[in-house]
C-alpha cells in the first residue's frame, strides 16, 4: 500500500490484514523506512488531540483514521510547519487568552446538572487545532480569533460559576464572534462533535443581548444600479 507525505511516496506494509490506522503507519515508516520523519502523537486514543494532521485535504486525528491506498497526508493548515507533520500550536494559548476563555471571577453557586449538561459538549474540546485548520476566516485574517476559542468562550458564558459574563462577550467582538462566515468547516472536522457553528450563532445572540451589533450590517452599499441592469422606473 503506497501512501504520500509531505510530497514523499513510502510502501506501507500491514502483515496482520486488518485495519490499520495512519498512526501506526506513521510509526512504521520512522521504525523501517526514514528515521527523521517527525509527527507528534500522545495518547493514541483520539483524546489528546496531538496527531491532527490532513488526509486527503481534510482534518483528521492519525490515530482514529484507518489508512487506504493512495491517502495524501499533509500538516495543518494556518500554523507554521517546524517540521513534516508538526506545526507551531502556541497560537492556542494567545488566542484563548484573547477571548477569556477561562474562569475569569468564580461564583459561590454549585452548578446543577442541568448547568453541567450546558457546558457538557464544549467541555470536550481536545485543541486539536483541525476546527483552525480548516478555517477560511483565519487564512486570510490570522487575527482572527478562531473556532475553538470561540465555543470556549460559549463554553465558560454557559457556565453558571462564572460571574464575569460581560468581560467574555466584550473580548470577542473585534477579530471575533461577527467575522466567522459560518461556513459549518469547523463542524465537519471537529473529533469531538462539537456543535461550534452553534456556538458562533449563540454567541452572536449574547453579544446582541449585551448591546453589541453585526458590524458588518451598518457598512453602507454604495453602487449605480444601472450597473446590474436595474431601471428604478420600471423600464
Amino acid at each position: 500500500m503506497k501512501i504520500t507525505i509531505c510530497g514523499k511516496v513510502y510502501n506501507i506494509t500491514n502483515e496482520t490484514q486488518s485495519p490499520f490506522t495512519l498512526l501506526s503507519s506513521l510509526f512504521q515508516i520512522k521504525e523501517m523506512q526514514n528515521r527523521t520523519l517527525a509527527f507528534r502523537s500522545g495518547c493514541k486514543s483520539g483524546v489528546c488531540g496531538s496527531c491532527a494532521v490532513k488526509v486527503n485535504g481534510v482534518e483528521k486525528l492519525a490515530c482514529k483514521t484507518m489508512i487506504q491506498e493512495g491517502d495524501v497526508i499533509e500538516p495543518l493548515n494556518n500554523s507554521r510547519v517546524l517540521k513534516d507533520l508538526i506545526v507551531d500550536i502556541n497560537n492556542q494559548d494567545t488566542f484563548l487568552k484573547q477571548s477569556k476563555a477561562f474562569l475569569h471571577k468564580r461564583s459561590s453557586l454549585q452548578p446543577s446538572k442541568e448547568d453541567e449538561k450546558k457546558i457538557d459538549n464544549e467541555t470536550n474540546c481536545i485543541l486539536c487545532n483541525s476546527c483552525l485548520s480548516s478555517c477560511p476566516v483565519y487564512t486570510v485574517n490570522n487575527n482572527f480569533i478562531g473556532p475553538f476559542a470561540l465555543a470556549r468562550n460559549f463554553r465558560y458564558i454557559q457556565d453558571s460559576k462564572e460571574q464575569e459574563v460581560q468581560t467574555k462577550i466584550d473580548a470577542i467582538q473585534g477579530d471575533g464572534v461577527w467575522d466567522c462566515t459560518l461556513c459549518g468547516n469547523c463542524n465537519i472536522v471537529c473529533p469531538a462533535k462539537i456543535d461550534i457553528k452553534g456556538d458562533i450563532e449563540k454567541l452572536r445572540n449574547k453579544s446582541a443581548q449585551f448591546g453589541y451589533n453585526n458590524p458588518n450590517m451598518s457598512i453602507g452599499l454604495n453602487f449605480n444600479t444601472q450597473d446590474f441592469g436595474f431601471n428604478p422606473n420600471g423600464f
